[in-house]
């Protein structure tokens, strides 16, 4: 359905709730864990099921496969056709979606809370009974080759994808998820089952669920549909990336505008210096209007109408990344301008009054991020597979607390290092 990179997540605040429980966790005899957080005023149920199988399990060959399993996945079951699929919760104002990433894939719904049993069957109907039927493989693959067309069409994003190939050279890490024009033509019904086959463990499969339902009813549900998959344990087979090279490219494309992607590797998930770097991060090109990047370049010289910096930490590594679109004639300087705030970082300690308000302008961030029932669903089942636990706000909120600006200078002084940074830049053609 969608392709997701998972930029990005936020959390912190003021005054904070004593969250004893907020989620329960419920394991099958079969491995696969009841994940859930009941929400006494809600109308909506989100649930979801996340398998920990993303494309850079896939090997080059197999470059797509994830993600055509997940569009393959709403093509067809033993019991259901695809417009049976798509009208299961559409006739009762409900909604059905998936996606990929390079580590997980995640089919989700979101109903109202009486929906719920129907939600979470249908949801096990597609994640485990798909029977991938060959018309459908064919119309898909044309369905997943233009999807890739759309975004070859739009640079900003086609930019983010291609410059994970300059980070994680020669490694799955920098596979575009959507694959290649060449490997989508070539996947069939056995590709699909032999990729199932070699990946799923249902040891590490996430049920995961926020709603107003008690946590007993969800687990009855859920042994419902769930009880009946086989135990499957697989070996992982998951390799970091090994050297970094910075490396500086061009690319002359059809575009009025220029597009600039730059950065380098950085911290994995588990590394204790993650939010810490998060935060520094955030405070250069974060979502709010008042990052530096935005107010050196948007505001103070109006070079960009938009540019992010965005921290992506995967299991076993972790990477950088700065975007921006301008001008040509403003893009030499507009880099400038970023190396001159990431400088200032270098070789300036926040002020005590810096310091607080980065603090407190992550931690409402974050506190806001987490009101979204379904992102919490999602968060909820992704962090249990990453690390087994999911933190909780107050949790996080003392990770920000204890960030020193000694700490960040110090970060910034090794991850900002300019000639570490690659870069890769789309130019207009020349007429």
């Amino acid at each position: 359905m969608k392709k997701n990179n998972t930029r990005k997540r936020l959390t912190t605040g003021a005054t904070i709730p004593n969250v004893q429980e907020e989620y329960q966790v419920h394991t099958l005899p079969n491995g696969i864990r009841i994940a859930h957080k009941q929400v006494s005023h809600t109308q909506i149920a989100h649930c979801g099921i996340m398998l920990d199988i993303g494309s850079r399990d896939e090997s080059p060959e197999q470059q797509g496969l994830a993600h055509f399993w997940e569009h393959m996945a709403f093509k067809g079951t033993e019991r259901r056709r695809s417009h049976h699929i798509i009208n299961r919760l559409e006739i009762v104002g409900g909604e059905l979606n998936a996606y990929t990433t390079k580590e997980k894939i995640c089919f989700h719904a979101s109903v109202l809370n009486e929906h719920f049993d129907k939600a979470l069957e249908l949801l096990a109907d597609i994640s485990f009974h798909s029977v991938f039927p060959e018309k459908q493989i064919e119309r898909e693959r044309n369905v997943i080759l233009e999807e890739m067309s759309m975004y070859y069409d739009s640079p900003e994003d086609a930019i983010q994808d291609d410059f994970d190939a300059l980070v994680f050279p020669n490694h799955s890490l920098g596979y575009n998820i959507l694959g290649t024009a060449e490997t989508v033509n070539r996947f069939t019904r056995d590709d699909l089952r032999a990729f199932i086959e070699e990946h799923l463990d249902t040891e590490r499969i996430i049920v995961s669920s926020v709603s107003r339902l008690p946590f007993a009813k969800v687990v009855r549900i859920a042994e419902k549909y769930l009880s009946d998959i086989p135990f499957k344990k697989t070996i992982r087979q998951r390799t970091p990336p090994s050297s970094y090279t910075p490396v500086r490219q061009e690319v002359a494309r059809n575009l009025t505008q220029a597009q600039c992607a730059m950065g380098r590797p950085s911290y994995p998930l588990t590394d204790d210096r993650r939010m810490p770097f998060f935060t520094l991060v955030n405070l250069l090109g974060g979502p709010g209007m008042n990052s530096r990047f935005n107010m050196a370049l948007r505001e103070r010289y109006g070079f960009v109408y938009s540019i992010e910096a965005s921290y992506t930490a995967y299991l076993d590594t972790g990477y950088l990344g700065i975007y921006f679109g301008t001008e040509q004639k403003q893009l030499n300087r507009s880099i400038t301008l970023i190396h001159k705030e990431l400088k200032r970082l270098r070789e300036q300690p926040l002020t005590t009054t810096q310091l607080h308000n980065t603090k407190v302008q992550l931690m409402g961030q974050l506190a806001m991020s987490e009101e979204s029932n379904l992102s919490f669903m999602l968060m909820m089942a992704k962090s249990l597979l990453d690390t087994g636990r999911v933190e909780t706000l107050p949790e996080v909120f003392t990770q920000v607390q204890n960030i020193t600006a000694g700490g960040l200078q110090e970060l910034a002084r090794e991850m900002f290092d300019e000639s570490q940074f690659s870069y890769l830049m789309f130019l207009p053609e020349e007429e």
